[in-house]
């Protein structure tokens, strides 16, 4: 036992040995410090230069005699398939007394059909492990129906997404409940400065545009009744005023019949298309203040506009945006988290519709903080405008962006969402495919340009919501300062 021992320590003994020994067979000179620029990392992978191609399958298209445009993705790697109806018409469509009209009826089309109870459709889709589900987001002009599940129960999933979609008869006792559920949620809401703060920006940079709202009031919800909701269905909700996008384990031959047996049978109608006034101009540069006495965190919400979605401009904003403030890898994370420990986290991204969405940058920090984060945001925001981006900082970036995107196409349903924007916006047909290429060719100037038309210091709004007692003076420094308190009447 002790030969086996003495054995086992000589081993490891050498093993340390050696591994202290330096490459060069020199002697370590004490303790003297190696610099991290001499040091050789021998064990990293050599960098491809090259540019990843990319080559999206195709789906197959056909439109029903009802209008309906079905685009079908064969995908065979798993015994699943995934539903996507993109309804054209969303929040945007919205009566301006009435903001959530389209929130509401999405979220209550489960609710209840001439043909099921709530808890009907919840049982029949639990029993066939499936998942059903509606969304109509603030500021986008579309509601999105998804249904996914085993391929085995096509039949099933497809009769009850097409029963919740054409049969919706809003009962009124669920839409009491639901009712009581969103007031409940939006006092949750209000008590969050995240929400203050986004509420706010969209409303100083949107104003009187549609896409000032991103949530309801409760006035809204008080005054919605279930004819609302019917009237707002029956005026959008109709196969010629849709997209329905499948993909997984299915043969287009086996698909369209089914799809047909469900939705063919779903009767169109004229529909009004979305009539939006014009985007107001660029408001002046200012700073608005959400008092908020004793808190001890800064929220901090700056922006402007972007663009739309089918703006040659948009993968230049997407590589911009990656390098401003996409990730933990970006300036505004590394400087405000690592560098100086103001925040857990600070990012920006930017949105795009038919209209111009917007482009965001935000923050939470100590109150203490507040200043030295300011100055932080408007420092990098002046230097991705004045100088151009470092190559090698750019190639990271435009790298990650490519991987990234490459795999996100394993999932079926984000190369059905890949394609139902395709359609959507009337991009071309090779967009995806020329995606990595049009990455690759945005260079550090191209970068500069990008920023200096979009991160625009004379028209940026800049939202922060904290203890007007400390920051307040603060805040002055920075521009012309609104007031507001924690229920939107503006105090200053």
């Amino acid at each position: 036992m002790k030969r086996k021992i003495l054995v086992l320590t000589t081993m490891i003994a050498l093993t340390l040995g050696a591994l202290s020994v330096p490459l060069t067979g020199q002697e370590p000179e004490g303790s003297k410090e190696i610099p991290l620029s001499k040091v050789v990392r021998l064990n990293r992978a050599p960098v491809n230069k090259e540019i990843l191609r990319v080559k999206l399958p195709r789906p197959r298209e056909i439109k029903l005699d009802n209008g309906l445009d079905v685009l079908v993705l064969e995908r065979h790697k798993l015994p699943t398939v995934d539903f996507m109806l993109w309804i054209k018409t969303g929040a945007l469509n919205d009566p301006r007394d009435l903001p959530g009209l389209a929130k509401f009826t999405a979220d209550m089309l489960r609710e209840g059909t001439t043909h099921r109870t709530s808890a009907q459709i919840a049982r029949d889709i639990d029993d066939i492990g499936a998942s059903l589900g509606a969304s109509a987001n603030f500021g986008r002009d579309v509601s999105i129906v998804t249904a996914s599940g085993l391929v085995e129960n096509t039949d099933r999933i497809l009769e009850l997404m097409s029963d919740v979609v054409m049969n919706p008869t809003f009962p009124a006792d669920e839409l009491d409940k639901y009712k009581k559920r969103q007031l409940a949620d939006l006092q949750q809401m209000r008590s969050e400065p995240s929400f203050l703060a986004r509420e706010r920006f969209f409303q100083v940079l949107y104003r009187n545009f549609p896409a000032a709202e991103v949530a309801p009031t409760p006035e809204s919800v008080n005054q919605a009744t279930r004819e609302d909701l019917l009237k707002f269905h029956n005026e959008y909700y109709a196969p010629n005023n849709a997209i329905l996008g499948v993909a997984g384990d299915v043969e287009f031959d086996t698909i369209v019949p089914l799809i047909k047996k469900y939705f063919g049978g779903w009767k169109n109608h004229s529909v009004s298309e979305t009539d939006l006034p014009s985007l107001p101009s660029p408001p002046a540069a200012k700073v608005v203040l959400i008092d908020r006495p004793d808190s001890v965190q800064t929220n901090i919400v700056a922006g402007d506009y972007a663009l739309k979605r089918d703006d040659p401009d948009y993968i230049p904003l997407v590589v911009t945006n990656h390098i401003l403030g996409g990730g933990p890898a970006a300036r505004l994370f590394l400087d405000l988290r690592e560098e100086k420990g103001y925040t857990y986290g600070a990012y920006s991204y930017f949105q795009s519709d038919i209209y111009p969405g917007p482009w965001i940058a935000s923050t939470e920090v100590r109150t203490a903080v507040t200043d030295g984060s300011m100055n932080a945001l408007m420092a990098e925001f002046r230097k991705i405008r004045d100088e151009a981006a470092p190559e090698q900082e750019l190639d990271e970036a435009r790298r990650s962006i490519v991987s990234s995107f490459a795999l996100s196409l394993e999932r079926p349903s984000t190369l059905l969402n890949a394609w139902l924007t395709v359609d959507y916006y009337k991009l071309p047909m090779d967009y995806w495919d020329r995606y990595p290429e049009e990455v690759a060719k945005v260079t550090p100037q191209v970068v500069q340009q990008t920023a200096k038309k979009y991160i625009d210091l004379d028209h940026l709004q800049v939202v922060c919501v904290g203890d007007g007692k400390q920051i307040k003076t603060v805040l002055e420094k920075y521009g012309p300062l609104e007031v507001y308190d924690t229920n939107g009447k503006q105090i200053e």
